[in-house]
């Protein structure tokens, strides 16, 4: 699918900004800043910054607004590939077509890089909300920490890896792995902009409620691209192919259903969502 706006017009900036932000490659200590901005540039398709960017624009704020949580979400997404990425993990020598960020150092220096990834995030998300009320700030920095706790991205990493196929009701273990691991912190991205953009309690709820959906259908959409090689933790295993595609599909009809009564203010959003799990809007 072609490359929604929302990304492709505003990369350059959160590029510019995270570049701005993470020390450069020669500053001491140099290995670490090296480690540290390996897998951030040249980065992903910065997925996460622009639902943060569509999440303000879509609660009627400018989408700059956002630049905080939108830095703040790529950088811990950032640091849980590279720890996803260690042998006591995933194990995986390969990431971006280049290689891990243990491969090309090694293994403390990959856990401390992320460590420091994490850090650099919530310094940022503090730091430069310092002239929005002090309520948004507080959100927005309560919504990624959420995102990232137990209870969200690293308690769904664990139960991931513990993950045991043919135990009982395992659609639904599934599901409650995919919204923490994955689908959490993509939910936070488009909560944490909206905080910034002065969303009301209700507008989160349903953004909340619609990341989440989105986020395990991308992860759904995700492991259908993995052709057949699938790990034990996958819908694709346990549905089928068909029955996946179909479950992604619902959830992102479901999500897109709640988020009606915004108007035209969340067509980033709408856009964004239907790109994620490949279908179009």
């Amino acid at each position: 699918m072609r490359e929604p706006e929302a990304i492709s017009a505003r990369s350059g900036r959160i590029n510019a900004f995270l570049d701005e932000l993470v020390p450069a490659a020669d500053a001491p200590p140099a290995t670490l800043h090296g480690a540290m901005r390996h897998l951030l540039f040249p980065g992903g398709k910065r997925l996460r910054p622009a639902l943060a960017f569509a999440g303000c624009e879509a609660v009627g704020s400018d989408w700059q607004l956002a630049l905080p949580a939108a830095a703040a979400v790529e950088l811990i997404h950032t640091y849980s590939l590279v720890h996803d990425d260690l042998p006591c993990m995933d194990d995986d020598d390969e990431r971006r077509g280049r290689p891990t960020v243990h491969k090309a150092w090694d293994e403390a220096t990959a856990l401390l890089a992320g460590d420091a990834l994490q850090a650099l995030a919530f310094e940022v998300l503090a730091r430069e909300t310092a002239d929005l009320a002090p309520e948004r700030a507080r959100d927005a920095l309560q919504e990624v920490a959420r995102a990232a706790s137990s209870r969200g991205l690293v308690g769904g990493q664990v139960d991931d890896l513990a993950f045991a196929a043919g135990a009982p009701d395992e659609v639904g273990r599934l599901e409650s792995v995919h919204r923490r691991k994955t689908a959490a912190l993509i939910a936070a991205s488009i909560t944490s902009g909206a905080h910034l953009g002065g969303a009301s309690a209700a507008q989160i709820d349903l953004l909340a409620k619609f990341g989440e959906e989105v986020g395990v259908a991308f992860q759904i959409a995700d492991d259908l691209l993995d052709a057949g090689d699938w790990e034990p933790c996958s819908m694709v295993r346990v549905l089928g192919e068909a029955g996946a595609r179909n479950r992604a599909q619902s959830l992102l009809e479901s999500a897109l259903a709640r988020i009606d009564d915004f108007g035209p203010e969340a067509q980033a959003l709408r856009e964004l969502a239907c790109y994620a799990v490949g279908r179009p809007l």
